[in-house]
């Protein structure tokens, strides 16, 4: 496989006057960084971070001009470390990707070796990026509520911001192992939508917070997925059953909350914190294997919109505007 010289690629640019300018355009090799493995992109997929990032979010990316994407899935063009033979299919998520190294919205990659998995047999490189770092967070919640010993039978399990990213697939996933699912949203024109994903019961999301003047609320939900945090996460604490989890991977709403002790030492609930961007590559291979068997969606193809990398930057504002709903696939073949 050749390299290409030139490739297609979202930039994002700081003006004089500190405002910043999203746009596709034309990038030389030459400008990646000198890392040992290079990816000829095929797919990638939009996340909250790619908006911040797109924004100008210093805090996501500090250094200007700069190309987002924390997803990519491709083909390797070279690989100087030896891991990766030219032609394999590969997958990449986490790490710096699109937040200070040039990232998956670019048909082209420059990577350390060692942030790169082969693609799992039964995943073809598409349904992947369906999942996409928003999809792979879904499951690693999941199977932290697994471990913690969550079974079906306990009750319903709470999925808040259900229409973003994490929370559709969330609502999929834990629907197709068998659990009961309560979607919170703040959008109750998406009713209908979230019930055709799986969720048995939808409510808005600012009923989790109608036990907010109470040290503790009813029980109410065996278990809890939030992707909001702030009071969404403190009240949905004080409403979860004894010996209940939260998997909480998201700072939607707030990077902060309060909380008393008393959900975890009167109800011995446990708030799990999920991540996925730094867990070690092992277990990053092993989810991947997951959504490849037991955790493969046979609805995959409805819980997302495929989009070009030219239409990128206007669903990166949507974003930001709050106007976006599950999963969206960028295609970069074109």
């Amino acid at each position: 496989m050749s390299e290409l010289n030139t490739f297609k690629a979202v930039l994002v640019k700081e003006t004089a006057d500190q405002q910043f300018t999203v746009n596709v355009t034309n990038r030389s090799v030459s400008d990646l960084p000198n890392n040992d493995l290079t990816v000829n992109v095929h797919y990638s997929s939009l996340n909250y971070k790619d908006a911040l990032s797109a924004s100008g979010n210093k805090r996501v990316s500090s250094h200007f001009p700069h190309t987002p994407g924390i997803d990519a899935a491709g083909v390797v063009v070279s690989d100087k470390s030896g891991t990766f033979s030219a032609g394999d299919e590969v997958l990449v998520f986490g790490y710096d990707l699109g937040m200070n190294t040039p990232g998956g919205l670019g048909q082209m990659i420059s990577i350390p070796a060692n942030w790169a998995v082969k693609r799992p047999d039964n995943l073809s490189l598409k349904e992947a990026m369906i999942y996409g770092t928003g999809g792979l967070t879904a499951a690693l919640c999941v199977q932290k509520l697994e471990k913690m010993g969550a079974r079906p039978e306990d009750g319903p399990v709470a999925v808040t911001g259900s229409t973003g990213g994490v929370g559709s697939i969330s609502i999929a996933l834990l629907k197709q192992l068998g659990y009961t699912v309560v979607a919170f949203s703040g959008k109750p024109e998406q009713t209908e939508h979230l019930k055709s994903i799986g969720a048995d019961e939808v409510l808005h999301r600012d009923v989790l917070n109608e036990a907010a003047e109470l040290p503790m609320g009813k029980e109410r939900w065996a278990h809890g997925i939030d992707t909001l945090g702030g009071d969404y996460l403190t009240n949905l604490l004080k409403q979860i059953k004894s010996g209940g989890g939260v998997a909480a991977c998201g700072l939607a709403s707030s990077d902060s909350f309060s909380s008393t002790v008393f959900p975890f030492i009167i109800r011995g609930v446990s708030l799990l914190g999920v991540d996925s961007v730094y867990i070690p590559l092992s277990d990053k291979q092993h989810i991947w294997q997951r959504v490849a068997s037991d955790m493969k969606l046979a609805n995959l193809q409805d819980l997302c919109e495929e989009i070009s990398l030219e239409q990128a930057p206007e669903y990166l504002r949507r974003f930001m505007q709050s106007k976006v709903v599950g999963r969206y696939l960028v295609n970069l073949k074109s």
